[in-house]
């Protein structure tokens, strides 16, 4: 009855279903392995958050360049505010309020300029009553500490597009973007000052890139389910084949065609033997 499996019909099935059930049980242990990751990433990246908080300050030099290790870390750094190129960074959220950032260049002793988040302000970036309350920064030489962060990207929260932005607003902390705005260069890098002055709300750190539960991480998680449910989808259109051909071939044992008609029970009717009456 089950001769139809030796056929080349169904080896190149059978075939199929060897190779795609282990491909789609490897990718989602993969993808499940990539969701458990980010999650161990997040659980290390809060330690480390806490450590950060709690650890020493260390001169800007020796946090260079920003890793998953280093973002978050007390940093210091030391030199004069460019108080000619401060500016504004819109819609920026906290506490669900929406406002926007106060970032000013640092002059470093290296010849390099440090970007410095000094706070956050509610409004409007482009209000002139609400830029009115932005407090000017401290003149001289300063030391600067804050909370060691990455350059943004295009995909990092809260960022815009910086073409069309007025003149003394930024849509993205980066050096890509600022050293198209100053005649000196800028660290891949920026921070965010523990304490903030003059009615300005310190901005706290944000987590390193790749190491939160983000969206990424939950797309891991149902692509694992994605894959586990292709598997399963996999053997049941196996076994419905097989089904319909085993049947297919038991009615033929039997004399029974597809081609001959249903009885009044809904049973095919056998065919009757040549010359029978």
């Amino acid at each position: 009855m089950y001769r139809f499996l030796l056929t080349p019909r169904w080896w190149w099935i059978n075939v199929f279903v060897v190779l795609a059930i282990p491909f789609c049980l490897f990718m989602g242990s993969w993808q499940l392995g990539r969701f458990e990751s980010r999650v161990d990433s997040h659980r290390d990246q809060q330690t480390q958050a806490d450590e950060a908080r709690a650890a020493t300050a260390q001169p800007l030099r020796d946090l260079l360049p920003v890793s998953t290790e280093t973002s978050g870390r007390q940093a210091t750094a030391t030199g004069r505010y460019d108080t000619g190129h401060q500016l504004l960074v819109p819609d920026r959220d906290l506490d669900d309020r929406t406002g926007f950032y106060v970032l000013t260049l640092l002059r470093t002793d290296g010849g390099k300029a440090l970007p410095v988040v000094r706070g956050w302000l509610p409004g409007d970036a482009g209000s002139t009553a609400d830029t009115a309350k932005v407090p000017a920064p401290p003149s001289g030489q300063v030391t600067v500490t804050g909370a060691l962060q990455a350059s943004e990207s295009s995909t990092s929260k809260g960022v815009r597009a910086s073409g069309g932005l007025p003149q003394g607003q930024l849509g993205v902390i980066s050096a890509a973007t600022l050293v198209n705005l100053v005649p000196y260069g800028v660290y891949d890098a920026w921070i965010t000052v523990t304490k903030s002055t003059g009615g300005l709300t310190a901005v706290p750190p944000a987590a390193a890139p790749n190491s939160g539960l983000d969206l990424k991480a939950f797309q891991n998680l149902g692509y694992t389910g994605e894959w586990f449910v292709f598997a399963g989808f996999v053997v049941f259109m196996w076994f419905r084949l097989f089904r319909r051909e085993a049947e297919t071939a038991r009615d033929i044992a039997l004399g029974i065609t597809p081609e001959q008609p249903l009885g009044p029970d809904g049973a095919r009717q056998k065919r009757s033997p040549a010359g029978a009456a």
